[in-house]
């Protein structure tokens, strides 16, 4: 018999289309099987993946996260140009990013104003714009 969390991170898959592998419905469970938003990064989550006892390699964890994010499941967000976390929430959002703890949360959207984006080159547009506010410890 399948468990809630298995189901729930089946139906996620089965959303955007994804072939319910036994690597992808682990890690899929874990990232929204109690239906909580996270933000991971590739390490973090191969690590919580040993711990619940599935068996999955890093690089797998890589292309999988990939996968997701090329499906619309995540979307990436980079920090410092060479750190990449994974956050199941795909809504347009701020984040703070702590730099003490090298964690990344939501930021509240509702308080973000953003007045004015420079004009743009000429035969370009603003596909997106990603706002990572980056916070110390005092």
């Amino acid at each position: 018999m399948i468990d809630q969390v298995t189901r729930i991170g089946s139906e996620w898959l089965a959303s955007a289309g994804l072939r319910p592998t036994r690597q992808r419905v682990a890690l899929a469970s874990l990232l929204v099987g109690d239906g909580n938003d996270r933000h991971v990064t590739a390490e973090s989550l191969f690590d919580s993946v040993r711990v619940s006892g599935d068996s999955v390699s890093l690089a797998t964890v890589y292309n999988t996260l990939r996968a997701f994010c090329d499906a619309g499941l995540m979307q990436e967000i980079t920090v410092d140009g060479s750190k990449s976390y994974f956050d199941t929430n795909t809504h347009d959002h701020p984040h703070f990013f702590w730099e003490d703890d090298r964690m990344l949360t939501d930021a509240p959207a509702e308080q973000l104003q953003i007045a004015q984006l420079p004009d743009v080159p000429e035969g370009a547009e603003i596909a997106k714009v990603d706002v990572v506010i980056r916070l110390r410890r005092t």
